[in-house]
């Protein structure tokens, strides 16, 4: 069975390995697609990088659409001329929903899954008719299943992936006094690094003068991240850090967490490391932000729970200041959100989603197509 994926920046990948993941375990399955490093480390052949694809707001987006639309018409006449069994669309609508209708367009007659279709804050109904029209939608969010089934859409839900993958780690005591370990997770993006890594970094210094002994690991989202980063560090006065590539053992390991809001808020809640997050736009972006969404929340842990367990720092309350404060409470009263953990784990889903999740996507394929169908049939459980 061949399967085609197609992402756009790092908490796709993650989420698009561990569904392959998952599929491997009912069917023999070769998989191509759009990603990088964490994609090809699932086994995926990469026919198409997406490295600095990832943007947020308007006028990023546009820069980056010259490039994005040239590869996504080249792997749609590619998928066309020998189409997979598949093709399994993860998060990033901006381009994703774009390369479904070319795909359709074209005469793609072959099942396209939408997994984890693009909600966050900019839910809207002709964007979720255009999905349902195109592809099988797959959420990850109870939430948004509501949202579709409201408008009367078809959508699958069974629960939120991390659920399996994210076990909580045992309650830890109080950082010793005088020190404790943070992790800083400024982003993916360019634009969040370049906005969030200085407020970061200077809560770091903040938090030392209260906390001496305290360290930092800064996790870098893949190459360009961490070439970002070191470029950022060189123009500052040293600091006690370390630049890490894996942002769920840096969380595991962490007293405390300072994280763009984005999964990785949510991962920390499953993990159970205590965390404030923050989120600054650009002035632009933040008015159109502002005309579009009317939520309470922003982080996912806080959508999930329906309530704030998350502090939330956004736009210019994100300043080192508050960031600093935030931290250092946290690390003297790490309980202080085990509760709230508690109920964002309970309302994401059983303990198999995962599994439930590669089920449905293998459903869909087989529902299509005869000869897939009896290869899942006899593949070894």
């Amino acid at each position: 069975m061949r399967v085609f994926f197609s992402t756009g920046e790092a908490s796709g990948e993650l989420l698009a390995a561990d569904l392959l993941g998952a599929m491997r375990t009912r069917a023999a399955i070769e998989a191509e697609g759009i990603g990088d490093e964490r994609l090809e480390r699932a086994g995926v052949r990469i026919v198409q990088r997406n490295r600095g694809w990832a943007s947020i707001g308007v006028f990023e987006a546009l820069r980056r659409l010259p490039r994005t639309v040239s590869a996504g018409l080249r792997v749609a006449v590619a998928l066309r001329r020998a189409p997979p069994d598949l093709v399994v669309l993860v998060d990033f609508g901006a381009f994703n929903l774009r390369l479904a209708a070319l795909l359709r367009r074209l005469g793609f007659a072959q099942p396209i899954v939408y997994y984890a279709p693009p909600s966050a804050w900019l839910d809207s109904a002709k964007r979720a008719r255009r999905v349902a029209a195109l592809c099988d939608a797959l959420t990850v969010f109870r939430h948004q299943a509501e949202f579709y089934r409201s408008l009367g859409l078809p959508i699958g839900y069974v629960g939120h992936p991390l659920v399996s993958t994210i076990a909580a780690r045992a309650p830890r005591p109080a950082a010793p006094a005088g020190g404790g370990t943070i992790a800083l997770l400024p982003g993916s993006r360019a634009g969040e690094i370049e906005r969030h890594a200085p407020r970061l970094l200077d809560a770091l210094a903040r938090a030392r003068e209260s906390r001496p002994n305290v360290r930092a690991l800064l996790v870098a989202a893949g190459e360009d991240a961490q070439k970002h980063l070191e470029h950022l560090l060189a123009l500052r006065s040293p600091l006690p850090l370390e630049i890490v590539r894996d942002a769920r053992a840096a969380l595991h390991e962490a007293d405390a967490a300072a994280i763009a809001s984005g999964t990785a808020v949510l991962e920390a809640a499953l993990i159970g490391t205590p965390a404030v997050a923050l989120y600054v736009l650009s002035e632009a972006q933040a008015k159109i932000a502002r005309r579009v969404y009317h939520g309470t929340y922003v982080t996912l842990p806080n959508l999930v729970a329906g309530a704030p367990i998350v502090p939330e720092l956004l736009q210019n309350d994100a300043t080192p200041a508050a960031l600093a404060e935030q931290i250092l409470a946290l690390l003297a009263h790490p309980q202080q959100q085990a509760d709230g953990y508690a109920r964002v784990r309970a309302a994401l889903g059983p303990p198999d989603a995962l599994q439930r999740n590669a089920d449905w996507v293998l459903n869909v394929a087989a529902d299509s197509n005869p000869v897939v169908a009896r290869a899942i049939a006899a593949a070894p459980l």
